[in-house]
């Protein structure tokens, strides 16, 4: 997917899903939007960790874990394409399918990734995230409309630093919002 109209594309905010989110795989969750056009978007869910360990993970696919690696965290990043997998992290070294996503923030989709940190030679932070949130040209407008989604940008801190279940809050705090006190239905004025 590419953006046909940068300044009305959605690339690197965070959605937030409002209190009354009637789909349940989103509910409470937080969304990095990776790419935003005409044709649809696709972002990555960066606060619902798995119960998956990155250690499991990585022997399941074959790699040979040396001792001083870093750890990285697993998480859901949406229903579609479960069995895929990014890495979300900032930027820096760059592997065969790394693409810059905005502020220091970049995307990587290719195994060469998933080798260099079994190595302990990956990204300084990142997140390890299966499958994606996906939308048809216009749904995500629809939501949007329908206030079933807060915007805000994203930051790395938020992605990388807060503790997932901090990181809807923190996102809403930066609208001044606090999402406790938010109404669960949906309403226009």
């Amino acid at each position: 997917m590419t953006t046909d109209n940068a300044s009305e594309s959605l690339r690197h905010q965070l959605l937030i899903a409002m209190p009354g989110m009637d789909d349940s795989r989103f509910a409470h969750t937080v969304t990095y939007i990776c790419d935003h056009s005409a044709d649809g978007a696709m972002g990555l869910v960066i606060n619902q960790p798995l119960d998956t360990e990155l250690d499991d993970l990585l022997e399941q696919l074959g790699f040979a874990l040396e001792p001083s690696r870093r750890d990285y965290p697993v998480l859901s990043g949406g229903p579609v394409q479960p069995e895929r997998g990014f890495v979300l992290h900032r930027r820096g070294p760059r592997w065969s399918h790394t693409i810059d996503l905005g502020g220091d923030i970049a995307l990587t989709a290719s195994r060469d990734v998933l080798e260099a940190m079994a190595a302990g030679q990956g990204p300084t932070e990142g997140l390890v995230l299966l499958g994606y949130a996906g939308w048809g040209p216009g749904q995500l407008e629809r939501e949007l409309a329908d206030n079933a989604w807060l915007t805000v940008p994203a930051s790395s801190a938020i992605l990388f630093d807060i503790p997932f279940e901090e990181r809807a809050r923190a996102a809403a705090s930066q609208l001044g919002i606090d999402l406790n006190l938010l109404p669960t239905g949906a309403g226009h004025a």
